[in-house]
């Protein structure tokens, strides 16, 4: 009985997740503040499930990424997904910015 419930709150969170993570791949231009445009693509596809400051929530903490990974680790990540996180949520040049952006989070 334990095992069934523990499926199904494990698939509510994952469908959960998947909704909440889309968003577009494009940045915006945020009305000219210090904003990169990776901070802003991640805002539109990561922060629903990595937190607004990182510190995560449904998704792991991320705001100190780039010491425990290097930035072709990161967009590997990116690309490939992980358990709970499906793959490329952001594509292309996007994923490289993201990507170079987290691993200067140490």
């Amino acid at each position: 009985m334990k095992k069934n419930w523990l499926m199904i709150l494990m698939g509510t969170m994952l469908a959960i997740g998947l909704a909440a993570c889309g968003g577009g791949n494009n940045a915006d231009n945020n009305g000219g503040e210090s904003v990169s445009d990776a901070e802003q693509i991640a805002k539109k596809n990561c922060l629903s499930c990595h937190g607004d400051n990182l510190e995560g929530r449904n998704g792991p903490r991320l705001a100190n990424i780039g010491s425990e990974l290097s930035k072709d680790e990161i967009l590997a990540v990116i690309e490939e997904g992980r358990p709970g996180m499906p793959g490329n949520l952001i594509k292309g040049d996007d994923a490289e910015k993201v990507a170079q952006w987290l691993s200067e989070k140490k």
